[in-house]
C-alpha cells in the first residue's frame, strides 16, 4: 500500500491498524538538537485519546506512547524517530457479523474494490485510530515551530446548526468543556443536542476552526507547493474531513474585488493588512497574517440503526453495526489538525535543509 507518508524535508509515514497489536510513526527529517521526550508527546495524544467523555468512544486505551529510535539523552539526534503506540483494548468479535458486509459511510467497498482484501475489524488501515500516530509525529513539529513564536489553536466552532457566538469566545473555555468548543453556552447547548442523538442511535458533523499566529511572509511555493495547497491536502487526508475553506472561503463568491482584497499597510516599520480575507496567504505563499481555516467533519457513519446496504455478493441486506463508536467525530480531531497543519507549516520551512536546530532557528529567527 502506498500513501502512507506525508512531507518532504519533515517526513512522517504511519503505520499500523486500527484492531493490529500496535500502530506508530517514523519521523525523518527532524533537526538534531531538540530536547523532547515521551511526556511531552503523551499530552498531545491525551488530547485525542478515546474514551474521555460521554461523547466520545468508551474504548480503554491509555495510548501512551514509546520511543523507539532517534532521541538520546533527551535531545533529537538528527536521525529517524521511531514512534509506537500499543493497541490493548481492541474487541475485534464485535466486528464478526459485519465481515461480508460494506458498512454505509465508511472506505469498506472501495477498499475490498482496490485490494481485493480488507481488514473487516474497525477498518483496519482506514481506521480514524491511525490518526494517533499523526498526532505523535505532530507534537514534534508543534514544538519546533512553538519556539520560533508560532502559535496553532484549533477548536470546534460548530456542531450540528448549534454555532459560537463570537461575542463569547474563550481559548480557555476550550479545553474546559469536553466538545472543545471555545463558548460555553454554546457548548452546553451542543452537549444536549448530542444526547438527543445518542438516543436516537444517531451522531452528528461539525465545524472545526484552525488559526495559525506568527508565520512569517514567504513560506510556500507559487505553483504545486502553494502553502494553501499542501495545508489542504494535509488536512483532507484526514479521514472524516469532507471540505476546507482558508480565510472567507466560498463566502469570496459573493465579494467584490473592492473588499475581497486586503490592503496592505505598515506598522511600526512591520508590513501589515487592513484585513484578511486572504487567511494569511496570497499567491501560495504566506503574507505574515495569520492563517485562518475551517474544516468540515462530516457524521461519524458507524451508528447503531439499522442501514441498507449490500454484502461482498452484491445481495441487498440489513447491516446493524456494534463495537465503540463515537457521536461526533470532530472533538478528538482538533488535535489532529493542529498536528497536520505544524506537520506542514514545519516541512515547508524546512526546504532549506536546515540540519540543526540552533540552525534552523537562526535562519528563521535572524
Amino acid at each position: 500500500m502506498a500513501g502512507s507518508t506525508f512531507g518532504k524535508m519533515f517526513c512522517v509515514t504511519t503505520w499500523g491498524e486500527s484492531h493490529g497489536k500496535a500502530l506508530g510513526a517514523v519521523v525523518d527529517g527532524c533537526p538534531a538538537g531538540l530536547e523532547i521526550d515521551e511526556d511531552y508527546i503523551q499530552s498531545f495524544l491525551d488530547r485525542r485519546k478515546p474514551g474521555k467523555s460521554k461523547f466520545a468512544t468508551p474504548r480503554k486505551e491509555a495510548d501512551k506512547v514509546k520511543i523507539l529510535s532517534g532521541v538520546f539523552e533527551g535531545r533529537t539526534t538528527g536521525t529517524p524517530i521511531s514512534l509506537m503506540i500499543e493497541n490493548t483494548s481492541q474487541i475485534s468479535k464485535d466486528y464478526s457479523d459485519i465481515a461480508d458486509k460494506y458498512r454505509p459511510g465508511h472506505a469498506d467497498y472501495g477498499f475490498d474494490v482496490k485490494y481485493g482484501f480488507r481488514d473487516y475489524r474497525g477498518g483496519g488501515r482506514s481506521s480514524g485510530r491511525e490518526t494517533a500516530a499523526r498526532v505523535a509525529a505532530g507534537a514534534i513539529a508543534i514544538k519546533i515551530l512553538k519556539a520560533m513564536g508560532i502559535d496553532i489553536c484549533a477548536y470546534v466552532s460548530q456542531i450540528g446548526d448549534i454555532e459560537i457566538n463570537r461575542d463569547n469566545f474563550s481559548y480557555d473555555e476550550i479545553s474546559n468543556n469536553s466538545l472543545c468548543m471555545p463558548d460555553k453556552d454554546a457548548a452546553e447547548k451542543a452537549a444536549h443536542y448530542i444526547e438527543r442523538l445518542m438516543e436516537e442511535k444517531d451522531s452528528t458533523g461539525a465545524l472545526v476552526e484552525c488559526n495559525v499566529s506568527g508565520v512569517p511572509a514567504g513560506i510556500g511555493d507559487p505553483v504545486f507547493d502553494k502553502l494553501d495547497a499542501r495545508l489542504s491536502y494535509a488536512i483532507m487526508s484526514i479521514g472524516a474531513v469532507k471540505g476546507i475553506e482558508i480565510g472567507d472561503g466560498f463566502d469570496v463568491v459573493k465579494a467584490r474585488g473592492s473588499y475581497n482584497n486586503d490592503s496592505f499597510r505598515v506598522s511600526d516599520g512591520k508590513v501589515t493588512k487592513a484585513t484578511n480575507h486572504s487567511g494569511g496567504i496570497l499567491g501560495g505563499i504566506s503574507d505574515g497574517s495569520d492563517i485562518n481555516l475551517r474544516i468540515a467533519f462530516k457524521p461519524t457513519p458507524s451508528i447503531y440503526q439499522k442501514q441498507q446496504t449490500i454484502d461482498k455478493n452484491l445481495n441487498e441486506t440489513e447491516i446493524e453495526i456494534k463495537g465503540r463508536h463515537d457521536p461526533i467525530i470532530a472533538p478528538r480531531a482538533v488535535v489532529v489538525v493542529e498536528a497536520m497543519v505544524a506537520i506542514t507549516i514545519l516541512d515547508l520551512m524546512l526546504s532549506d535543509n536546515c540540519s540543526t536546530i540552533s540552525g534552523f532557528f537562526k535562519k528563521f529567527l535572524n
